[in-house]
């Protein structure tokens, strides 16, 4: 399929001719979920923890009499039903991940470009190259542009200078085209790939 080719200037500039098995698939939306559960799931910390019983302090002797206070008996006050005891079944540290076949996390991605050229939201431009790490004319650039919620996607490299300019700007995210993935695809609005980047994204999805 065509897709034209614009400038930061918006202008027209020329035309890329995209992958149909790589930007034109059915949009998946099992695929899409399962891939963004993973990402997710990979990055949780897992670092929760509570003390169970052998762990808080005291308890080392019986805490009243057996007999004659009126009181249900109690072995030690580390028990799960005394105030300050242990936690019974509390949460302890653990990994989230789960494995996902290479074949399902490509295809995923392969569904959520399809899904941003489906819905007209993905736009190629000829470079990002910037002559200085300016944050304020890049963003007259891109509220010029349209381009709000935005994931720009580079080729191996993204241009230094539009990178630093970019990090201060808010709902603008770039990414390198080896760190494309589904979940930040999808949580911006609009997706723009330079010419480098569909020519990385081919050679590593085809």
């Amino acid at each position: 399929m065509k897709c034209d080719v614009i400038s930061l200037e918006n202008k027209k500039v020329g035309s890329v001719d995209l992958d149909e098995t790589i930007f034109g698939l059915q949009v998946r939306a099992d695929l899409l979920a399962r891939a963004v559960n993973w990402q997710l799931a990979k990055r949780r910390g897992g670092t929760h923890k509570t003390k169970g019983r052998s762990e808080v302090s005291g308890g080392g002797k019986k805490p009243f009499n057996q007999k004659g206070g009126g009181r249900a008996r109690q072995g030690t006050s580390r028990a799960p039903q005394m105030r300050g005891g242990g936690i019974v079944f509390g949460p302890t540290p653990r990994s989230y991940a789960h494995a996902l076949p290479k074949k399902v996390r490509a295809l995923a991605l392969k569904t959520a470009l399809s899904a941003k050229q489906a819905e007209g939201k993905l736009i190629i431009v000829d470079n990002v190259d910037l002559d200085a790490p300016k944050t304020g004319p890049l963003a007259k650039v891109l509220a010029g542009l349209g381009w709000g919620s935005t994931l720009l996607i580079d080729g191996a490299s993204v241009n230094e200078n539009f990178a630093r300019a970019a990090s201060n700007l808010v709902g603008v995210d770039v990414l390198p085209s080896q760190g494309a993935n589904v979940y930040d695809i999808l949580r911006r609005d609009t997706l723009v790939l330079t010419q480098a980047a569909v020519e990385k994204l081919v050679e590593r999805l085809k």
